[in-house]
């Protein structure tokens, strides 16, 4: 029998026939082809039901197959039938339900890891195109992916399952997931026995966060996150870092800024360099979740967890916080109520009382272990408002009291966080403006010496200070990490907590009273300077007693970064980063991103992530906390490394938006002059968004632009075409920031020199140009420079002595008359006769163009059409002279109408000719 009556026979054989014979063949590779064509042999039958639903019945009995190929040959088909199904539904009612899916749920634990991954797609897919029904998501899928996390399951199908569970649950909705699959993802956060069930749970843990909101996340999901974040496995804490932000994004403000912030302080000072790495490109995004409408003058929309850094980086960085004028949330709105009724924003000691936020924990060991969830925190109420009003007749007094009633009073709970104790705000008198560094100096010293009255006199009785003992293990077990410059800085702060603590506190405070703030003590200026910092890293050491307290000390912080620089002068501390909007051991981090030691110890590209998040950082601190910002930017903005500079090109724009114009024209305009005197790869930073930028400048500032935009035609490689079409598309939008004659006298050259240059894309645009540049001066009040274009036009295309300039006169006169950039009368009498001339131009290229335009635009015009006057027999005489031409394309587009009668067809058909 030969291979021809093999195929008579199967064309003898019906739909269902040749399915059966193939299924039932010992050939693999026949029922793989079975698998393959299970759709077309649907389709075939589809008008009968009885037939579809034999169809599915086979596809169950394929399903059995003992060859994984042919299983996942199989699961590959299953969307495309389900959706055919979907399509069909009166015919094959419940086709999907019945035959399909039960396949899907019995291959997620399948022996096999091909027919496994398969299974695990196909049902994502089902899931995201809602071909399956609810009811059985909560009866077919969800118990099934339940019983495969069961603690006897297998390892592989344990982690894909939990896997699955998470990505399903933005599609199945918040009821289903937080009824059936949250209780079981709260038990893969703890399982004990496999670290990469942890591990993804902690890579999707803001994806389930997002899903069931707030109130859950706070009850049932932070806790876990707490464990996942300390675990010993450093890819579980790596994981935690990488989506900080969505969870951070699920949660209240109040639980931002108390639990998490401090949480991610661990992360940062984390043993692993990689989970180091993860926090510090996840410190950015994180700061940016603090955006309310107080500090940034936008509304911050926790849905989409974004921040403005792709709002901030644009196209080169992308991403980061996305900000909407939708709503905001209640704990960020009452927050910025009750604030804004005690004091005054623009208050000078109400910002640094607001900005003592001590966030500085101390590990007692270096594996980052998370050992305590309480932060410190200073919060400016009325009653310490009244307070300062008598700081000299009760400075003294108030403090002691003030410490003992903290100190003694450990069992009352229901003291709000404004009632607390505020050290701060006991001894520093509101002044509005301090310019005087000799003042500051002086504040600064009798500050200290009243703190450290207060913690050597009463205090000291309730307050155990952790013994000489502890503190030498603490600095014995940070010692391997030390070439980390946050453990180097828990090691200097604890050596001189050490060297303190030899100190006799009687002693100390009847040195104090005795000689007061005048004499000589055995601390030094520089001592006491130190003593501050010290004495607010000091307090996780405070024995058991303090930390059952529910009311918090408060301690004055200068700087969190020890490592770098111990002691501060008056005007150092005068330019403290202060402010009140995020936790201020955040901000410090941040700042350090900037640090060179961070890219030996943390990652090479460090600085890069910082530039990255910095508009979505300076946009959630506010315009008025841009002091805090200012250094950091122009540190990065000279970086070595280009790509850093590149990213702040990028989204310079962005922060001149959030900055205003007031502090665009001081800090960011000499930044961006020189961005335009950098690399190309920088340059077209700024380049893809200099209307943007260059609009909000004032109309001087704007000008002085106009003399550097030639520059731009200047690149490192010629080859660099793009940069000048570029530069072509910002020249169309610059039209509207510059009067007539800037247009005329600087704009005009450009254009010009763009409209010849040798690639064609970039005359494309330059056409685009020069019309919208004849359009903007023909409405000006001043016709003149309307007219001196059109004249050089005329002379520099319409006359030049090459073929490609003349053509190019007639693709501009194409595009104004397309885009009515000139009425047809003005148009009629300044260009219609130059172009008209060109019908005997010795190079058929510039006659076809020609012939294409007469034909296909000016004769579509109405100017043309329902009056007759002397341009119109004009150009109709000239279509007839190009109808009787030597060149047969010429005859064409002269004597017919073609379908294609567009500028970019005609690109297309001269291509070739143009170059």
């Amino acid at each position: 029998m030969t291979a021809l009556d093999f195929v008579s026979q199967d064309e003898m054989l019906t739909p269902l026939g040749k399915l059966d014979k193939y299924a039932a063949s010992e050939n693999i590779f026949n029922r793989q082809m079975v698998a393959r064509t299970l759709l077309d042999t649907l389709k075939e039958v589809s008008d009968d039901e009885r037939d579809c639903i034999a169809v599915l019945e086979r596809i169950s009995r394929l399903a059995d197959d003992s060859e994984p190929t042919v299983r996942a040959e199989l699961m590959e088909q299953v969307p495309h039938i389900a959706m055919f199904c979907q399509e069909n539904r009166p015919s094959i009612p419940y086709a999907f339900s019945k035959y399909l899916l039960p396949i899907v749920v019995r291959y997620l634990a399948d022996q096999n890891n091909q027919v496994r991954k398969t299974s695990q797609a196909a049902l994502l897919v089902l899931l995201e195109q809602e071909l399956i029904e609810r009811y059985d998501v909560e009866t077919k899928v969800c118990p099934v992916l339940i019983d495969l996390t069961a603690p006897d399951s297998n390892d592989d199908v344990k982690t894909e399952a939990v896997a699955i569970m998470c990505k399903m649950a933005s599609m199945v909705g918040k009821d289903i997931t937080e009824r059936l699959v949250l209780p079981r993802f709260c038990e893969m956060c703890c399982d004990c026995r496999m670290f990469h069930v942890r591990k993804v749970c902690a890579a999707n843990f803001g994806d389930i966060c997002s899903v069931v909101g707030q109130q859950a996340t706070e009850e049932m999901l932070l806790p876990r996150f707490f464990q996942l974040c300390s675990d010993n496995v450093w890819g579980v804490r790596k994981a935690c870092a990488e989506c900080f932000m969505a969870v951070s994004c699920a949660t209240s403000q109040e639980v931002r800024r108390t639990k998490l912030s401090t949480l991610f302080i661990n992360l940062i000072s984390d043993p692993s360099r990689w989970v180091r790495q993860a926090a510090f490109q996840s410190l950015g995004p994180f700061i940016s979740t603090f955006a309310n409408p107080s500090s940034s003058g936008q509304y911050f929309k926790e849905e989409d967890g974004k921040t403005p850094e792709d709002c901030g980086s644009a196209q080169e960085t992308g991403e980061q916080v996305r900000t909407t004028e939708d709503v905001i949330t209640e704990d960020e709105h009452n927050r910025t109520e009750d604030l804004s009724s005690h004091v005054d924003n623009d208050d000078f000691v109400t910002k640094l009382g607001n900005a003592m936020e001590d966030q500085n924990t101390v590990s007692n060991n270096s594996q980052g272990d998370f050992q305590t969830e309480s932060s410190f925190h200073c919060t400016l109420s009325s009653e310490s408002c009244g307070e300062m009003a008598d700081e000299n007749q009760r400075s003294s007094h108030c403090c002691t009291a003030g410490l003992q009633e903290a100190g003694l009073n450990s069992q009352e709970t229901s003291l709000s966080e404004q009632e607390l104790y505020n050290s701060f705000h006991f001894w520093r008198t509101p002044l509005p403006e301090i310019d005087i560094d000799f003042e500051l100096q002086q504040a600064s010293e009798i500050i200290l010496n009243r703190e450290i009255q207060e913690l050597t006199m009463p205090v000291s009785a309730n307050i155990p200070m952790a013994t000489r003992k502890e503190l030498e293990e603490m600095i014995e077990n940070l010692e391997p990490h030390i070439d980390d410059p946050d453990v180097k800085a828990q090691v200097e702060v604890l050596s001189a907590a050490l060297r303190a603590s030899s100190l006799d506190p009687q002693e100390e405070t009847m040195a104090s009273i005795g000689k007061g703030t005048d004499s000589q003590t055995e601390l030094t200026i520089n001592d006491q300077q130190n003593f501050k910092p010290i004495l607010g890293d000091i307090v996780p050491l405070i024995g058991d007693t303090v930390e059952n307290m529910d009311s918090t000390l408060h301690y004055i912080h200068n700087d969190s970064d020890l490592s770098t620089n111990s002691s501060f002068s008056p005007e150092e501390e005068r330019k403290s980063k202060v402010q009140d909007v995020v936790p201020q051991a955040l901000l410090d981090q941040y700042l350090s991103m900037t640090d060179p030691s961070r890219a030996q110890t943390v990652d090479t590209e460090i600085a890069k992530h910082c530039a990255y998040s910095l508009p979505g950082v300076a946009l959630t601190l506010g315009r008025q906390n841009w002091h805090c910002l200012k250094d950091t930017y122009e540190t990065l903005a000279s970086d070595m490394q280009w790509k850093v500079r590149r990213t702040l090109a990028f989204s310079i724009h962005e922060l001149a938006v959030i900055l205003g114009d007031q502090l665009t024209a001081g800090d960011l305009v000499p930044v961006f002059n020189g961005f335009l005197k950098d690399l190309d790869e920088v340059r077209i930073g700024v380049l893809k968004h200099l209307h943007d930028f260059l609009k909000l400048l004032h109309l001087d500032k704007r000008r002085e632009y106009l003399y550097q935009l030639q520059e731009f035609l200047v690149t490192d490689n010629s080859r660099n075409w793009r940069f000048r079409a570029e530069l072509a598309e910002q020249l169309i939008l610059l039209l509207d920031l510059y009067s007539a004659r800037d247009i005329y006298d600087y704009l005009r050259p450009i254009a010009f020199s763009l409209c010849a240059d040798k690639v064609s894309s970039v005359r494309w645009i330059s056409y685009k140009l020069v019309s919208e540049m004849v359009k903007k001066l023909y409405m000006a009040s001043t016709s003149t420079f309307v007219i001196d274009l059109m004249n050089e036009l005329v002379e520099k295309f319409c006359r030049c002595h090459k073929w490609s300039g003349r053509q190019t006169f007639v693709f501009i006169c194409q595009t104004i008359s397309e885009d009515d950039c000139l009425p047809m009368d003005q148009f009629a009498v300044h260009l219609l006769p130059h172009l008209l001339h060109l019908a005997s131009d010795r190079v058929p290229n510039v006659r076809v163009l020609l012939a294409k335009t007469l034909k296909q635009t000016l004769l579509e015009k109405e100017y043309f059409v329902n009056s007759a006057n002397s341009h119109q027999e004009a150009v109709e005489q000239t279509i007839m002279a190009l109808q009787m031409d030597d060149d047969s394309d010429v005859k064409y587009f002269a004597s017919i109408h073609p379908a294609s009668t567009k500028i970019a067809d005609d690109a297309m058909s001269t291509a070739s000719s143009t170059y």
